[in-house]
This record gives C-alpha cells, structure tokens and sequence, in this order.
C-alpha cells in the first residue's frame, strides 16, 4: 500500500464520510533521519523531546543534525517506563517558550502521545522520529495518557511528519518491535469488535476502512521470522502497517477500527498495574496476548445455540467489585459507566433477535490457537502472560476491563450472557 496516497486521499467514501489525514510527510527508510534538516527549513525555535534511552537511540544524533535549530533540548530521565501522566505534561509544557515553533518528539508510544497532547494544547506542530516499531499511534489523531489513574485517550492532532529510519528501528529492544507485531495482531479481535458494535448498536461502519486494516494484518502476520532477526525490509513493512492502521484511525475520527476488547485488557493491565505498582508488560504485548483471551471469549459465546439466560445487574455488587480491582481509581470508572449508561440500557432483546447474526461476526475471528501460534513464531510465549497476571487478575479482566472505557466490545455479551 502506497502511504502518499493514503495522505492524499481526499474523496468521499462509500460510507459517506470523506477521509482525510493531516500528515505532510513520511518518510520510513533507511536513513531517513538525514532528511529530517531539510523538512524543518521554515522552522528555527524547536523543542526536541526524547528519554534517556530514545535519545541514546537517536535523539543526540537529531540534536547534532538540526544544531542551532534546537532552542530547548528535552530528555526524561527513566529507569523503567516513563508515564504520560499529568506531571510529564507539566514538564513538558514547561518548556515551550513564547518562541518555540515547532515539537520534535524523539521515541515511540510515550513521547509520541507526550508530544501529541501537548502540542495540541500550545496550537504548535510536531515531529515524530520513530525510534521503535512498537505501536500503531504514530499516524492517528488521539494521545493516550494516564490522567487521574486512568487510561484516557484525548483527541488531537497528528504529526505534520513521521520519520523511521529502519537503520534505528531494526536495533530498537526485541520487545518493542514484539510490541509492534502483537499490535498488529490485535486487529483481529478490533476489527471484530467494530463490526459487531454495527450489528448490536448500529455503530458507524465503513468497510473500506476495514479492508484497509485487515488486508494490512494479514501483510503482516507472516513477518514473525524476519522481525526475529531484525531484517530491514521486515521492520519497514511493520512500521508501514502501524502507520497505515494509525491512518485508518485518523479516517474515521477514533480508534475504532484498531483498538477493541484486546486494548480494553491492555489497559486493565496497565492502569491495574500502576494503581498496585505491579508489573505489567509492554503495551502492544498485552495487547497480543489479549487478543488470544478476547477470541476465547467469542470461542465461549459461539458455543450458545441462543441465549436464554442473562445476568441480573446488582449495582451494590459491582461498585463493589469496581472498588476492590480499581482501588483510588474506582470513582473514575463508576463515573465513566454512569455517564455512558450502559447497565440501565439492556440489550437482552437484540441478542435474542439478532443471535444469528452476532454468531456470524462472532465466526469471522481466527481461533485462539491460531493467534497462540503467530504469536509464539514471533517469540512471544503465551505462558509468560499467564504467569505474570496469574488466573485472578485475569478473571477480573474477562468481567471489568470494559468498565475502563466507553466502547462496546465482545466483553458486554459475555458480561450479560456467561459473566
């Protein structure tokens, strides 16, 4: 797939929505950081944004190669995950200057979705130089931070340009680049989910965003060996397919055609994690594993020839049970589900009638043990995610990570129907 035309597309789609992304360039190649002076020649005042571990990747050679381009150098100091939370927004913020006029964000998830935000809020434009394959957020319009312990994605703006160089991303930490595979996999379980929140709600649905997502995976499904032993031209397409979902992101206006049940555990994991100061794996990795968790889920509801049985909410039990897994972090969520009003609104009567269907889009998925197996040709053990969340923690995903955010996923019928 071409991405200059993705950038250019400017028609109005069978959907009825005209797709368009604001991205001026992309550049995924090898040596493409040498090209980085020549796209910021109208700019003279840059903030360069990196950590101490993307700034030994490539942020000190960005900060040789623009020189007296750099008004404020940038780099977080972390020994383990840097969080994007409201103190490294204040940091960050703190060093835009009345003449800063542009953001250069070395790094991948964090520093992308840290410059993304904040540039957004300062009306600035910004820069990524991708120093990893490791997400899909590059090319999409919304920052995920962690704001009042939880897991909030803001709606923003995109880069105005994107940079990877294979040269860096091929040495990037093998988990990353993992990440950036289990990422795409992900869509399986998203693109699922999407189609089954048009049948049950009749969510927005464009099918051409659909293919372009699907046909992307199934480029990438069979790159496990040549990301294994970092071969460039495996790394460039991984990184072009994260760039394209990021894309078909930005077509529709929200994550939903990347991010669905699969990213709900992701987050669970993730705000759990932070919440417990437990450990908690790297983004696209949980997102992998969960995938093969979500399709079990579908695995389970397509055993049902049709519902009859439906779980009677009790509010006092679950605020309960929000409070026990959620902790300082419960009264977000609880506030979360009141506004959307999901429990007072059952959808008993459009599983019933429409069971039929939903086992349709249900059988669309590939099997559990088919994901199992393309993520362990990656070199990504399904028993490693089973030890480091361990059964309980994992229960309490299958029943409350869709309290965390506000989409309707695979986990709402299961919820209803096994829960």
């Amino acid at each position: 797939m071409d991405i200059d035309l993705l950038l250019k597309n400017d028609k109005v789609c069978g959907c009825g929505k005209r797709h368009t992304v604001d991205i001026e360039k992309t550049i995924i190649e090898s040596g493409a950081v040498d090209k980085l002076y020549e796209l910021t020649e109208e700019y003279e005042r840059v903030l360069l944004v990196s950590d101490s571990h993307t700034y030994k990747a490539c942020g000190e050679q960005v900060k040789d190669l623009l020189g007296d381009k750099i008004e404020t150098n940038l780099v977080f100091e972390c020994e383990g995950f840097l969080v994007p939370d409201e103190k490294a927004v204040e940091v960050l913020r703190s060093k835009i200057s009345s003449d800063t006029d542009l953001v250069i964000g070395v790094g991948s998830g964090v520093i992308n979705d840290l410059c993304k935000y904040v540039s957004f809020l300062s009306d600035l434009p910004y820069f990524i130089v991708a120093t990893a394959p490791s997400m899909d957020g590059y090319a999409s319009t919304g920052a995920a931070m962690i704001f009042k312990n939880m897991k909030v994605t803001f709606h923003a703006r995109v880069p105005k340009a994107i940079i990877a160089d294979t040269k860096v991303l091929k040495n990037a930490p093998s988990d990353l680049i993992k990440a950036g595979y289990g990422d795409i996999i992900g869509k399986y379980s998203a693109l699922n989910d999407w189609k089954l929140g048009h049948v049950v709600l009749n969510e927005y649905f464009c099918s051409e965003v659909y293919d372009l997502v699907m046909e992307t995976t199934e480029k990438t499904v069979s790159l496990a060996p040549g990301l294994k032993d970092r071969k460039e031209d495996s790394i460039e397409t991984l990184m072009e397919a994260l760039v394209i979902t990021g894309i078909a992101m930005s077509y529709v206006g929200n994550s939903r055609p990347a991010s669905g049940s699969e990213h709900h555990f992701s987050h669970f994991f993730e705000v759990v994690g932070l919440l417990n100061n437990e450990p908690y794996l790297l983004h696209g990795i949980d997102v992998a594993f969960s995938a093969v968790e979500t399709q079990k889920i579908r695995e389970k509801l397509l055993n049902i020839s049709k519902p009859s049985k439906f779980r009677i909410f009790d509010r006092n039990l679950w605020e309960e049970n929000i409070k026990r897994v959620y902790g300082k972090g419960a009264a977000e969520i609880i506030a979360l589900q009141d506004k959307i009003g999901r429990y007072e609104q059952s959808l008993n009567e459009i599983y019933i009638s429409k069971w039929e269907e939903i086992k349709s889009v249900l059988e669309e998925a590939p099997k559990s043990e088919q994901i199992k197996g393309l993520l362990e040709d990656a070199g990504l053990n399904y028993e490693d995610f089973l030890n480091i969340y361990g059964k309980e923690k994992l229960a309490d995903a299958y029943l409350y990570a869709k309290d965390c955010k506000d989409r309707y996923t695979v986990l709402w019928p299961y919820y209803s129907i096994l829960g």
